[in-house]
């Protein structure tokens, strides 16, 4: 499946006719790929004879495509109201803007003005929506798998595909990235004051875990939009002489810094996992010279950082060594961890080729986890009362998908994001090894390229890693169908003709 412009649009330049009007024509360059970037979406017949005009009109013209987008990023921002986690169907600000941002999409498109799917990512797109469907028409409950299927088709189809399609080139790549900054460090600013205020949520018998305006319902909400904001952050730091100025990459680094108290703060073992992880595959592939520096410079902020906690360097000292202590002295949420992973393995093994259902884990639970299962998590503080936060769900993305949609959907999601990561490192690897003129027209080589890449391979690494730990749920999820989104125009995207 491929959606193209008309024709009348695309060859007009070629041919010697006059530019599309309004615009239309790609921006950045004459493609939408990664190497796309440069030229913006100038008339240059009215600009010449309404330059004023012109002049005022082409901002609002040139970054109104990604409003959406960005919308959909910064609406994080606003609180969300999350009493009872057992609710489906509920319909988050997040949620609305998506929703907003797919049909924008589709209009843009219908107008000839989108991007344009190769047929590997309509595969890659496409794979994961049938399994979605097939494991719902399987399900022995299929009403309540519809609503699961709407949930996974909107953050593993419909939001990256949008997102793919309406990323132009390199520009609109980093103003993404800097959003992703944004709402990270208003999220860590509220995180901070509320674990020095004693207003987060109960941690160790204390009211100090940071948790953003998620809530203690979503603890993981602003522990993920702090990484992905710091992930994306450290890339563009790392990205070289010709990728940005020196100025922007000293601001991201900054930023990057800022966001490690938030994340400490938010005692989430799972987002330091997958940070560590992704940070340090930035650095690897940014380069091994480089690599050592940032490393010790890290070591010795680190040893700052813990020094000048105080109390709470304690609890983060506990919470750190709790992470090699899984094995031999497991808590209670460990204990409780493995319990539901050996009953997604169960449920796999009831129905391998199709799973149990989408979201009907929790009504096969009980059938396959031990004895030794508690009833839920003890949630307190944030301005909410004791309550048991059920548990319904593995807390791991991959047995959550093999439990529910069995093999079929579990090598559609495993499939599609090998191609992603495969194809994002081979298209980082050339734009770090050729750089050409701007204008060439090589694939991934333009000014700006390799620290995008740098970026969305990150996103990629950090997504995977914490989908160990964590699974989709919560208002931040809609951001998973972001990163998913980035990393696939990455990858993806149509290269700029030759």
């Amino acid at each position: 499946m491929t959606v193209t412009l008309p024709d009348s649009r695309r060859t007009a330049r070629a041919e010697g006719g006059p530019l599309p009007r309004d615009g239309a024509g790609p921006a950045h360059g004459t493609g939408q790929g990664p190497g796309a970037y440069g030229a913006t979406r100038t008339t240059p017949s009215r600009a010449a004879v309404e330059p004023g005009r012109a002049a005022a009109r082409v901002p609002w013209r040139q970054w109104a495509p990604m409003a959406p987008v960005l919308a959909t990023v910064l609406v994080l921002c606003v609180p969300v109201q999350t009493d009872d986690v057992t609710t489906s169907g509920r319909i988050t600000p997040a949620d609305a803007a998506s929703l907003v941002l797919v049909v924008w999409c589709l209009v843009r498109l219908l107008r000839g003005r989108g991007g344009r799917l190769t047929p590997c990512a309509a595969l890659v797109l496409g794979a994961p929506a049938v399994a979605f469907a097939v494991a719902t028409a399987a399900s022995a409950d299929p009403q309540t798998s519809l609503t699961g299927f709407v949930r996974y088709t909107q953050i593993f189809v419909l939001v990256p595909g949008a997102v793919l399609l309406l990323l132009r080139g390199t520009r609109d790549f980093r103003l993404l990235s800097w959003a992703l900054v944004l709402l990270a460090l208003a999220q860590g600013a509220v995180g901070v004051v509320q674990s020095l205020t004693g207003t987060g949520a109960s941690y160790m018998g204390q009211d100090v875990r940071a948790v953003g305006t998620f809530g203690p319902l979503d603890v993981m909400g602003m522990s993920t939009v702090v990484s992905l904001g710091l992930v994306a952050a450290f890339a563009l730091g790392l990205g070289g002489a010709g990728d940005s100025s020196r100025r922007q990459r000293t601001a991201a680094l900054c930023c990057a810094g800022a966001l490690v108290p938030p994340l400490v703060l938010s005692y989430s073992r799972g987002a330091w996992i997958a940070t560590a992880a992704a940070c340090t595959v930035v650095l690897l592939l940014a380069g091994v010279r480089r690599a050592v520096l940032v490393l010790l410079a890290l070591a010795a902020a680190g040893v700052v950082l813990v020094a000048g906690l105080g109390v709470g360097s304690a609890m983060f000292e506990e919470r750190l060594s709790s992470i090699a202590d899984v094995s031999s002295a497991p808590d209670r949420s460990v204990t409780d961890r493995y319990s539901l992973w050996s009953a997604a393995e169960g449920m796999w093994q009831e129905a391998p080729a199709t799973g149990v259902g989408i979201k009907n884990f929790p009504a096969h639970r009980d059938g396959h986890a031990g004895l030794g299962l508690s009833s839920g998590s003890d949630t307190a503080g944030a301005g909410m009362q004791f309550q048991k936060e059920p548990l319904l769900s593995p807390h791991n993305m991959y047995l959550l998908v093999l439990s529910e949609q069995g093999l079929i959907g579990s090598a559609a999601l495993l499939g599609g994001g090998s191609v992603l990561l495969v194809r994002g490192l081979r298209r980082l690897h050339a734009a770090r090894i050729a750089r050409p003129p701007v204008g060439s027209g090589a694939a991934g080589c333009a000014p700006g390229t390799a620290e995008c890449g740098l970026a969305a391979v990150g996103l990629f690494v950090w997504q995977a890693v914490d989908f160990l730990y964590a699974d989709i749920g919560g208002p931040s999820t809609v951001l998973t169908g972001v990163v998913l989104g980035v990393v696939s125009w990455w990858a993806l995207a149509e290269a700029p003709a030759r």
